[in-house]
C-alpha cells in the first residue's frame, strides 16, 4: 500500500526519475494500456498528454498547474497570431507570448536576484511571496511556505519550447496546431520535459499525426540509449559525484591543489554523464513509444574550439539562443564588432538563464570571450594561409593540441558553473595554483584508486573513435532479444550493487 501511494502521490522526498524504480513501474503500467490504443493517432496523443502530466505532477508537485497555463496560453497566442492580418497586431500577440512566458521564468528563477538587488539599491526590505503557493492555500486550504518560491522542475525548459512555438508562428515557418489536447501534448511529452532537449513544434508536432512506427532495429536502439544512459549517470556520475568531487567543492581548502584538480576534472566528466545520460534515456523512450526526439550531445570533449563545443554540447539549447537570440540581435550581418558583442551578449544570457548568480555569468563570459577569440583566431589563420599554401596542411599535432586546448578551457570554466558561492571558487582555484603540491600525486592516486579509476574509465570511453562506438552499438542491436534481455538484467543488477543509498537528481532538473 505504502509503494503504491508512493506511485501515485507526489513526494518531495522522492520526486518521480528515471533513476527510480517507481518510473519503470510508471511506464511499465503506461505501456500496457498504450498497447491497445497506440494506432488511433487522437487517442493516443490524449492518453499521452494526460500521462505526461501526471508524470509531471509526480516530478514537481502542484508545478503541473503552470503546465496547463502555459499550454493555454501560447495555444490561445498562436491562433491570434496566425489569424491576425496587420504586422502591427501579429507583433502585439507574439510579444505577448514572450512577456508571459519569461515574466512566469524570471518570477520563479530570478525573483531572489531582483529583490536583493532592489534592496540594495533602495535600502528597502522587501521580500519575495510565493504567490502561486498563496493561492493554492486560499482556494484548496493547502500549507504551502508562502515566503520561500521553489523553481518549477523544467520550466526553463518547455518556456524555450513554447515560445519557439509562438515565434516561429510570426515569422511563417509553421501553422499552429488546431487541437488544444495535441499542442498540450507536445508541450508536456514527458521523457525530455524537464530536462530537454529542447524540442521545437516544426519538428515534433508532425509525428503526432504520423502512423506508429517502430522497427526491431529501432526497438534495439532505444534500449541500448537507455542503458548506457543509465550507465552514464548511475555507474559514473553519481559514483564519482558521491565519493569525491561534491567533497572537494564543498570545502576546497581541505584538499591539496592535485585532489582540486581532479575534481573539476571529474565535475567534467560528471556533467557530461549526468546530463548526456538523461537525453540518452529521454531519446530511448520516446522511441518506444514512436517518437523522435532530435539529438542533444556528439562527444563534447573532442571539440577542437569552443564554437565546435557549442556544436556539441547541449545542442538544442546553443541552437535556440543562435536562432531565437543571436541572429534577432543581428548575428554576423553588422560587422566584427557587432558580431562580437552579440556573441557575448548571447552567451551572458545563456549564462544566466542556468540561474540569477553571478558565477553563471562569469560561466557564459567565459565561453563567450572564447567564442571571440576563436573567431579573431579563424580569421588570422585564414588570413595566413591565403598568403602562405604550405601552412594550408595542418600538422597531426594540432588537431591534438586544439582538442587538448579546448578541453581545459571549458574544464576551468566550469569550475564557476559548479561552486557553491564565488568564494568556494576562488578557493578552489587559489589552492590549484599555490598548493598544488605534486610530490604526494603517487600517494593521492594510490588513495582514491577507483574513483580515479572510474573517471580514466569514462573520458577513454568518451574520446573512443566514432566509428569505434557505432560498431559496438550496432553489435547490440543487432543481438537476439534474448541477449538483450540479458543486458538489460546485467545492467540492472550492476547499478543495483553500486547506487548509492539516497538517490541523486539529474544536474538539469534545477535549471
Amino acid at each position: 500500500m505504502e509503494y503504491l501511494k508512493d506511485i501515485l502521490l507526489y513526494s518531495e522526498d522522492k520526486p518521480m526519475l528515471f533513476t527510480r524504480l517507481h518510473f519503470w513501474v510508471f511506464f511499465t503500467i503506461l505501456l500496457g494500456l498504450y498497447i491497445f490504443i497506440y494506432r488511433r493517432k487522437a487517442l493516443r496523443n490524449a492518453y499521452l498528454f494526460v500521462m505526461s502530466l501526471i508524470f509531471y505532477y509526480l516530478s514537481g508537485g502542484y508545478f503541473f498547474t503552470l503546465l496547463i497555463f502555459s499550454t493555454i496560453a501560447d495555444y490561445t497566442l498562436g491562433h491570434l497570431i496566425y489569424r491576425s492580418q496587420g504586422r502591427l497586431r501579429k507583433k502585439m500577440f507574439v510579444a505577448t507570448s514572450v512577456l508571459i512566458n519569461l515574466g512566469v521564468l524570471s518570477y520563479f528563477k530570478y525573483s531572489y536576484f531582483f529583490v536583493n538587488v532592489l534592496n540594495r539599491l533602495l535600502g528597502t526590505d522587501f521580500h519575495v511571496v510565493n504567490l502561486l503557493a498563496r493561492w493554492s492555500n486560499q482556494l484548496a486550504n493547502t500549507g504551502f511556505d508562502v515566503s520561500t518560491i521553489i523553481l518549477p522542475v523544467g520550466i526553463s525548459f518547455y518556456t524555450f519550447q513554447t515560445i519557439s512555438y509562438t515565434v516561429d508562428i510570426y515569422r511563417g515557418k509553421i501553422k499552429p496546431v488546431n487541437n488544444i489536447i495535441d499542442f498540450g501534448f507536445y508541450v508536456s511529452f514527458f521523457p525530455q520535459l524537464v530536462a530537454g532537449p529542447i524540442v521545437r513544434a516544426a519538428e515534433f508536432v508532425p509525428q503526432l499525426y504520423q502512423k506508429f512506427n517502430l522497427t526491431r532495429r529501432e526497438f534495439g536502439h532505444a534500449l541500448f540509449l537507455i542503458l548506457a544512459g543509465l550507465m552514464k549517470k548511475m555507474l559514473i556520475s553519481d559514483y564519482i559525484s558521491i565519493n569525491y568531487v561534491d567533497r572537494v567543492f564543498e570545502a576546497p581548502l581541505s584538499y591539496s591543489g592535485f585532489e582540486n584538480a581532479m575534481a573539476v576534472y571529474g565535475y567534467s566528466l560528471q556533467i557530461y554523464c549526468d546530463f548526456s545520460g538523461y537525453t540518452d534515456i529521454a531519446i530511448g523512450v520516446a522511441f518506444l513509444l514512436g517518437f523522435r526526439l532530435p539529438v542533444n550531445f556528439n562527444s563534447p570533449y573532442k571539440a577542437s574550439n569552443v564554437t565546435d563545443f557549442w556544436r556539441r554540447w547541449h545542442i538544442s539549447l546553443s541552437s535556440w539562443l543562435r536562432d531565437y537570440l543571436y541572429i534577432p540581435l543581428g548575428g554576423n550581418r553588422k560587422g566584427e564588432l557587432r558580431r562580437n558583442i552579440n556573441i557575448m551578449v548571447t552567451m551572458l544570457l545563456g549564462g544566466l538563464w542556468h540561474g540569477a548568480h553571478l558565477r553563471f555569468i562569469i560561466w557564459g563570459g567565459i565561453h563567450g570571450l572564447a567564442l571571440v577569440l576563436h573567431k579573431a583566431w579563424d580569421l588570422l589563420v585564414k588570413k595566413i594561409h591565403q598568403g602562405w599554401r604550405p601552412l594550408r596542411k595542418k600538422h597531426p599535432l594540432y588537431g591534438f593540441l586544439s582538442v587538448f586546448f579546448t578541453f581545459h578551457v571549458v574544464t576551468a570554466a566550469w569550475i564557476f558553473f559548479r561552486a557553491r558561492n564565488m568564494r568556494k571558487a576562488r578557493q578552489m582555484i587559489s589552492q590549484i595554483i599555490h598548493h598544488f603540491e605534486a610530490q604526494l600525486i603517487p600517494e593521492m592516486v594510490v588513495s582514491y584508486m577507483e574513483v580515479f579509476g572510474i573517471m580514466v574509465l569514462g573520458f577513454i570511453l568518451h574520446w573512443l573513435p566514432a566509428g569505434l562506438k557505432e560498431k559496438y552499438r550496432g553489435w547490440f542491436i543487432q543481438t537476439p532479444l534474448l541477449v538483450k534481455i540479458l543486458a538489460v538484467i546485467v545492467v540492472f543488477i550492476i547499478i543495483y550493487q553500486v547506487k548509492s543509498a539516497a538517490i541523486q537528481p539529474f544536474i538539469y532538473f534545477k535549471f
